[in-house]
């Protein structure tokens, strides 16, 4: 359906909603420069690392660059995406399996219990913001339009540089993108669609899938936007 030039169909307003934070993170990315890429505006920020360098216990990537990852809990920001996962039926077994945790940790905070403060999620780097972004969305594609069969750690070949992580970034957002425009009514609704192994993916009907990959787009690049305002004002000074 379209009214004056605009979709209301469930697809065609997620896909507006994409293509719209897409067009404002391209031209809030432009300009981006290796150094503002790789920037820590704190210290011990999760960043990507030359292997023998990586920080964190569990980084990964297939190549010389590692995208940053520490011991294995979920972060303070994402309490509420577990207590939704816990009010949607998702067993607190299933949750730490997604999660990589105990199931004694999903109680925990669900009991709202041994939970730290929320700023206790590592800083990142816009490189970090980018990788992660990239790590998701590539294996989304894999575990729903591809062969479902590769490890979504291994199908990114970080880099330290900012032009070519974007390209290859867009490239593989564009694929994305028509990949998700094909999609049928069915297809939409349908649960398990698709497999992907670091979500609820398997559990849930592709839309709420779908609605959530826009939303993890939103967010990092929203987050990626104040790291650039602050690389322009780390050395301003009131007048």
């Amino acid at each position: 359906m379209e009214t004056e030039g605009v979709r209301t169909d469930r697809l065609g307003l997620l896909l507006d909603q994409f293509d719209q934070a897409r067009e404002m993170a391209q031209v809030r990315l432009t300009g981006l420069g290796d150094e503002e890429y790789l920037w820590e505006p704190v210290p011990g920020c999760w960043s990507i690392r030359r292997r023998g360098e990586a920080a964190t216990p569990r980084a990964f990537g297939p190549g010389e660059w590692v995208l940053d990852l520490g011991e294995a809990d979920i972060p303070a920001s994402e309490y509420a995406e577990v207590a939704r996962q816990a009010a949607g039926g998702m067993t607190i077994a299933k949750i730490a399996d997604d999660w990589s945790v105990s199931t004694e940790r999903v109680e925990q905070i669900l009991a709202h219990s041994g939970m730290p403060e929320p700023d206790s999620a590592p800083v990142s780097t816009i490189a970090w913001r980018l990788g992660h972004l990239h790590f998701h969305f590539a294996g989304g594609w894999e575990w729903t339009f591809g062969d479902r069969r590769q490890e979504p750690k291994t199908l990114v070949d970080f880099t330290p540089s900012a032009a070519v992580a974007l390209e290859r970034f867009w490239a593989l957002i564009d694929r994305w993108r028509d990949s998700v425009a094909a999609l049928t009514d069915e297809q939409l609704d349908k649960v398990g669609f698709s497999q992907y192994p670091y979500a609820s993916d398997p559990d849930d009907p592709y839309i709420a899938v779908l609605s959530g990959a826009n939303l993890e787009f939103i967010h990092h690049m929203a987050e990626i936007a104040l790291l650039r305002d602050l690389w322009r004002a780390r050395f301003t000074t009131p007048g």
